[in-house]
């Protein structure tokens, strides 16, 4: 566990993920999509005005393509499992009392849609602001957490040899860069001492800005951006949430398979835990998924996520992946006692862990009730303390409930 690290206190309050399209440019597919894949090109799209990002547009707009990420962006699109996992309904749902205080948060905080299972069962399932069952909602940053699972899937694989290996065996155009001498590992925990600015509320931070750089030949985007930092601390020193490190492990991913991550996602990850809906996953300008956002699942896909992640993801990662990658390999003490992350999962007190994303989406996972919850939203604001600090409190009251 890295304890004494530094931690940037202000990364710690985001806890999220921004892109920096604002309605999108082109992209080109870096290969021919499998057949249980298709690319997905909207007709219409503008411009990528770092101002006009996602992160400062009105929330009718927000809430209207929040739905249809794929209406407004490129992207692959990824085939239901051929055998979906059932979700059956629990004989002892949550109480009613309890089910109405879930049913005032979401109306408080504009939740789209929430899901409680226990033992792979539901406790409760809910819709808001015109959604429902079968439509699908960004993930924002909970695509971390995929990426993160497909990381290790490239391990069990044989693909990578271990979180060691140097990001610049993978990707030898990082050297000379901010990232020589930084390890995959490294990259997964956001510990490598690259200076990053991940304000939400700044046009010209590099998370607004990281996707409007202009493409270069034959170069990911987050490699062209990549040479533009500078190192701040040794690397393993520090912590500072990175959504550009992210896209980089998206790299590492796809560099050492040969396969684009939502390919490798169809495989790894929709396949074995039985979605229903399929994925659509963003491109960036030069046709590469974006490993640290913006993926579009139906509310119950991110529950069977979870329910992926707590079963331990059997035939995916190596054995005990979701254990190291879901505890707090990062600890946040004295900051944010209890509070930690782990391989692009958050992990909170009681041995409990999560994907999150900007707006209000999450999956957390209390692996010792067996039990996992699933919200998507559209938030005021990017972040907010007080709606991520109710959410926590309900799940403690669901985890009482649920006993």
């Amino acid at each position: 566990m890295m304890r004494g690290l530094m931690i940037s206190v202000a990364a710690l309050a985001l806890a999220g993920c921004g892109t920096a399209y604002g309605d999108a440019g082109t992209a080109t597919a870096t290969a021919v999509p499998p057949p249980a894949m298709t690319q997905s090109m909207p007709e219409q799209m503008a411009s990528l005005d770092p101002s006009d990002s996602i992160l400062f547009w009105s929330e009718e707009r927000r809430s209207a393509v929040f739905r249809d990420m794929e209406g407004s962006f490129p992207g692959l699109e990824v085939a239901p499992a051929s055998t979906v996992r059932e979700l059956p309904r629990s004989a002892a749902p949550l109480p009613a009392s309890l089910q109405a205080e879930l049913r005032e948060y979401m109306a408080e905080t504009q939740a789209a849609g929430l899901m409680v299972l226990k033992d792979g069962e539901v406790l409760f399932e809910d819709y808001g602001l015109g959604f429902g069952p079968t439509g699908r909602w960004t993930s924002f940053s909970v695509a971390k957490s995929f990426t993160s699972t497909l990381l290790g899937a490239a391990i069990a694989d044989g693909a990578i040899a271990s979180v060691d290996t140097p990001v610049t065996e993978i990707i030898p155009a990082l050297a000379g860069t901010a990232y020589d001498g930084v390890s995959v590992g490294q990259i997964a925990t956001m510990t490598s001492g690259v200076a990053w600015n991940e304000d939400y509320t700044d046009p010209d931070s590099d998370v607004a800005k990281m996707l409007a750089v202009a493409p270069v030949a034959g170069e990911s985007q987050a490699v062209t951006y990549a040479r533009t930092l500078t190192r701040e601390a040794p690397a393993g020193e520090k912590w500072v949430y990175k959504t550009l490190e992210t896209n980089l492990l998206g790299l590492i991913v796809e560099q050492a398979t040969g396969q684009s991550l939502a390919a490798y996602a169809a495989e790894k990850i929709v396949e074995p835990a039985g979605f229903e809906g399929g994925l659509f996953w963003m491109q960036d300008l030069t046709g590469g998924n974006i490993g640290g956002c913006c993926l579009s699942l139906r509310l119950a896909d991110y529950a069977r996520m979870g329910q992926f992640a707590l079963e331990g993801g059997a035939g995916t990662v190596p054995a005990g992946w979701f254990a190291t990658a879901g505890s707090p390999l990062v600890d946040f003490a004295p900051q944010a006692p209890g509070f930690g992350y782990g391989y692009q999962w958050w992990t909170y007190p009681g041995g409990m862990y999560g994907a999150q994303g900007i707006f209000g989406q999450a999956i957390t996972i209390v692996p010792q009730e067996q039990l996992v919850v699933a919200v998507v939203s559209n938030w005021e604001t990017a972040t907010s303390s007080a709606n991520r600090d109710g959410f926590r409190a309900l799940i403690g009251k669901i985890v009482a409930a649920a006993e």
